[in-house]
């Protein structure tokens, strides 16, 4: 066994040798453990594979030294142990009491944070769903009587523009800062934004929301020839990943009850614009990282507001007073048809925000499977509440074209991971 007794202010470098037959022990001594958890954590509060004071990467030791690291620190009423599993190949580790005084948790704590952590990510998870499919119910609700696409969809970014003012006025959500180079970064994923969610509120209000989603499902394939043609490349497993996702596509096409070719090519189109704001965002916004993605989701929808709302009045903008009293006939009390309304606004915000919210805490893997795992949520939902007829071969293809995307998934995630490596 080694033994590091370290003062205040301790280098420390450790360097692979050929063997490692004991433990090493750190042992901070004489810290108080009262000012530090006073004064709050910047180091031991955190998993050891978060630890990285200066910026040297972090490598699992078992995998090189073979040998275990313990960290001690010695209060004034007892003694903290801490066996890392995590360390550098070359390691400088410097303990500043002076600056951060590192507070300690215990295993228990651990582990209750990584319980909550879960529980909170399942929540995330159950609302994502949810609010996914209320919007869909009540936005095709709301279309089946008052059928203005361009009203709601610019109704939609109304409200989550609102919402998100709120939030910020409060101080529940942190501001952005907003620049003159931000804004003009932002007019492109917001213009290709815009197109995508008003294609797909044009599709919705043609077509059965499942076949709608289902065309939405081929949105990968989008990607992959779009970002080939554009200069990106793809092994073989890649592109034979897609072939399910087309195959499935056409199959549920041809055997939609509800097919019009106006929904099915706004959905098409609604997945280029989406798959052209992934790109274009990935050019115009890799200098603006600092802003987190439910803030950057919420400029882009306020730009696309002023984008979208001219263009709805000047493109039906004459007939929605007529089509409200034709909405109002129809559902016979104005506050069913203005709570359709409503709920389909709010509900379109709030789970992109919980899906922003889930992507901050999962992998893009885990993202991309969720989300195709949302659209079968979804496609199952709505057939039950709208009891839309399915033949068997447009089920087949449904499901086809749903286990594509899956496919793809895993393919894209593996290159990635090569790609990496």
């Amino acid at each position: 066994m080694f033994i590091l007794n370290l003062n205040s202010f301790s280098l420390v470098t450790l360097y692979k040798s050929s063997h490692c037959k004991y433990p090493i022990i750190f042992s901070f001594p004489n810290l108080d453990l009262r000012n530090q958890t006073q004064n709050g954590s910047t180091l031991f509060n955190k998993p050891t594979s978060q630890i990285d004071t200066l910026g040297t990467k972090i490598y699992n030791t078992g995998q090189i030294y073979d040998c275990p690291i313990n960290i001690q620190i010695r209060g004034s009423n007892r003694v903290h142990k801490y066996q890392s599993g995590f360390f550098s190949k070359s390691v400088s580790y410097a303990a500043k009491t002076s600056e951060s005084e590192p507070s300690v948790e215990g295993e228990g704590g651990a582990i209750s944070k990584s319980k909550d952590k879960t529980l909170q990510l399942a929540l995330v998870f159950a609302l994502w769903y949810f609010q996914n499919i209320v919007f869909n119910i009540y936005n095709k609700k709301a279309l089946n009587v008052f059928p203005f696409p361009w009203f709601l969809a610019s109704f939609q970014l109304f409200a989550g523009s609102i919402w998100m003012l709120i939030l910020w006025s409060l101080k529940l959500q942190p501001r952005p800062k907003i620049s003159k180079r931000f804004i003009i970064a932002l007019l492109g994923p917001a213009l290709f934004h815009t197109i995508g969610h008003i294609s797909t509120c044009i599709s919705l209000s043609k077509v059965a929301v499942s076949f709608t989603h289902v065309i939405k499902s081929s949105e990968p394939a989008f990607s992959v020839v779009i970002s080939s043609i554009l200069g990106d490349s793809y092994p073989l497993k890649v592109w034979l990943s897609i072939l399910p996702i087309v195959l499935g596509c056409s199959l549920a096409a041809i055997t939609e009850v509800s097919f019009n070719f106006q929904g099915l090519w706004c959905a098409l189109i609604s997945n280029m614009s989406y798959v052209f704001r992934n790109i274009y965002s990935k050019e115009s916004l890799n200098c603006f990282k600092e802003v987190n993605g439910l803030n950057l989701y919420a400029c882009i929808s306020i730009i696309s507001l002023f984008y979208l709302f001219p263009v709805a009045v000047i493109v039906e903008g004459s007939q929605w007073i007529q089509g409200y009293h034709k909405a109002i006939d129809a559902v016979s009390k104005s506050s069913t048809f203005y709570k359709w309304v409503l709920l389909s606004g709010i509900f379109y915000h709030l789970y992109n925000q919980s899906s922003y919210q889930a992507l901050d805490d999962i992998s893009p893997l885990t993202f991309s499977v969720s989300n195709t795992m949302k659209r079968v949520a979804v496609i199952i939902s709505t057939i039950l509440v709208f009891r839309n007829p399915v033949r068997p071969l447009n089920a087949i293809g449904s499901a086809i074209a749903i286990l594509g995307t899956f496919l793809y998934s895993q393919a894209f995630a593996k290159n990635t991971h090569k790609t990496k490596d």
